[in-house]
């Protein structure tokens, strides 16, 4: 697993539903077991979790800075990041989204703060409608299932914490994901069919990804033409 994809998972534990104890926390030590298993270094590894916690990894407390940019050929980003140098990040992001041709813009209106749960299906057989009281009882706003089974529990963001012990305990369900979430409203959702955009989308994300402050990226970017390869590598790079 490539350091780029476990960098995000770790560093949005700022956001834990349990905290940074390994043993009280099965979603950490599952991201953690991965990363060792990837051979990420264990100086990488505590970094990242240190800045999940909003911390350097010499205990210095980061600022967040949420960056929102408009890039061709419309397409809005949030970019959730920590730092001990806001004005730092913020020139460096605009470079970034300035060599694409795109610029610093107001986006958030384009998607909603949500608290999202992914339960893995397991073994355990039980759909939406098995949970679907005691989830709605602890804040659950919608529920839906993936692709692979899993099912995903939308709520306001207060929310999540509550959902992941009150389900999670009652039916015994492993937590693949619970975060907070820019999810982009779906009328608002952009396009993305040119090969040449794809290209120069691709390389921003890449750039984002890759700066050590950014720990997440949102997009409302949409399917359109894409294969099923390029959307691959698009979804690689944003958190959905």
């Amino acid at each position: 697993m490539p350091i780029r994809r476990l960098k995000p998972e770790l560093t949005q534990l700022r956001e834990l539903v349990y905290g940074p104890n390994l043993n009280d926390n099965p979603q950490l030590a599952t991201i953690v077991a991965a990363a060792k298993k990837a051979g990420t270094p264990k100086a990488l590894i505590e970094g990242a979790i240190a800045r999940g916690q909003g911390k350097s990894s010499e205990g210095a407390t980061l600022e967040p800075v949420i960056y929102e940019a408009i890039v061709p050929p419309n397409i809005a980003l949030v970019v959730d990041a920590a730092t001990e140098n806001t004005k730092r990040v913020i020139e460096d992001l605009n470079q970034m989204v300035k060599k694409a041709n795109g610029a610093k813009s107001p986006s958030k209106f384009l998607f909603e703060r949500r608290g999202r749960v992914i339960f893995e299906k397991g073994e355990s057989g039980l759909d939406v409608d098995d949970i679907m009281e005691d989830a709605i009882e602890a804040g659950a706003e919608d529920l839906e299932n993936d692709e692979e089974g899993n099912i995903i529990v939308w709520s306001d963001p207060s929310s999540t914490q509550q959902i992941c012990k009150a389900v999670g305990s009652k039916f015994n369900l492993k937590i693949a994901e619970s975060d907070i979430v820019w999810h982009a409203i779906e009328d608002t959702k952009a396009p993305l069919d040119s090969s040449e955009e794809l290209v120069k989308f691709m390389d921003l994300l890449t750039s984002i990804k890759d700066y050590p402050d950014v720990q997440a990226i949102w997009s409302n970017v949409s399917r359109g033409n894409m294969s099923d390869d390029e959307w691959a590598r698009v979804t690689e790079l944003i958190d959905e």
